[in-house]
């Protein structure tokens, strides 16, 4: 799809958290690009019941044997579900399951992980034409999605379910799941220290908050989206929008100048000429240009959110310059 087409969001403008600036707009978007309030392993009786989002499971990892598929099926229309075929004599498997369940529980109702023992569940084993044990599959929207095998260190198993993530937020699959019996979590901000020095302009500490906040937990989308707030502030406080978009369009060549005036649409609401800029130029660069020209699409793709729809059109236009 072609990221120029119309932003249904356009001049609506962002909420950078009261960046000081008089540039920026002020307080309109909310907490736009977040998880819903209560996202993750809250309780099923209030939260789930409440947000048409969450998606009541025992818990987010569980065992499930062929009686029992459809119901993960089931699951996988809303949420993302990760297959872990393993057996009792694997030693291999016996490394990577609990990696595979602490990331699980780390994803916070993200995605679930189901447990199928293959000795007890041949049938299962074949439909999903498993070979070698350990085998990691998803299913998203009852389609399986093959993931990897063998024992990976945690980094890798983190990539590969982020990439799961990405493609279920395109294929519509925005759930999280959420367990029953869990005590519902505080409703306020996850890093309140960090959005607090973001508020105040202080982007420093903001952006060292986020960062300790992501060593210690790579999954934490709430992490990740201040960060690239805080990164966003920090390039445009005390700058006239106007004046960065007018520079750009003076020479469209110019790769400075363009991602300037990229942060500048999309604060403005404008994000669908920001990619369609960027993205022009990836098309015609080389090397260390092209390379921050890619960074600062998926940086703005952060502030924004999966859920937007320009985001939506240009990370398909930028997979297509890219490759």
């Amino acid at each position: 799809m072609d990221p120029s087409q119309e932003n249904t969001q356009q001049n609506q403008g962002l909420d950078l958290s009261a960046v000081r600036s008089k540039n920026l707009p002020p307080e309109q978007a909310g907490n736009a690009g977040q998880a819903p309030a209560g996202a993750g392993p809250a309780g099923a009786g209030a939260a789930g019941a409440q947000d048409p989002n969450a998606v009541a499971v025992p818990s987010l990892v569980f065992d499930v044997d062929e009686a029992g598929f459809n119901s993960v099926v089931a699951i996988s229309d809303r949420v993302p579900v990760v297959i872990d075929l393993w057996a009792e004599w694997c030693e291999p498997c016996k490394q990577l399951s609990p990696v595979l369940e602490r990331v699980t529980e780390a994803y916070g109702g993200r995605l679930v992980l189901a447990k199928v023992d293959v000795d007890a569940n041949p049938r299962l084993q074949q439909a999903f034409g498993v070979q070698s044990i350990p085998t990691v599959v998803a299913i998203v929207k009852g389609q399986p999605v093959p993931l990897f095998q063998s024992a990976l260190p945690e980094p890798q198993v983190r990539a590969y379910f982020d990439e799961l993530l990405k493609l279920a937020s395109e294929n519509g699959v925005t759930g999280y799941a959420v367990a029953d019996g869990a005590e519902p979590e505080p409703s306020g901000p996850a890093h309140p220290e960090a959005e607090e020095a973001l508020a105040k302009g202080d982007f420093d500490t903001a952006e060292n908050l986020f960062k300790a906040a992501l060593a210690s937990s790579p999954a934490d989308e709430e992490a990740k989206f201040g960060l690239a707030r805080a990164g966003l502030g920090r390039r445009l406080i005390d700058k006239e929008p106007a004046e960065l978009i007018a520079a750009a369009d003076a020479d469209p060549t110019d790769v400075e100048a363009a991602k300037a005036a990229a942060d500048a649409e999309v604060v403005g609401g404008n994000a669908s000429c920001a990619f369609t800029r960027l993205i022009s130029l990836i098309r015609t660069t080389a090397g260390e240009e092209k390379e921050s020209l890619r960074l600062r699409v998926l940086e703005l793709f952060e502030v924004l959110g999966a859920d937007d729809p320009a985001v939506t059109k240009a990370r398909t236009a930028l997979m297509r310059a890219l490759f």
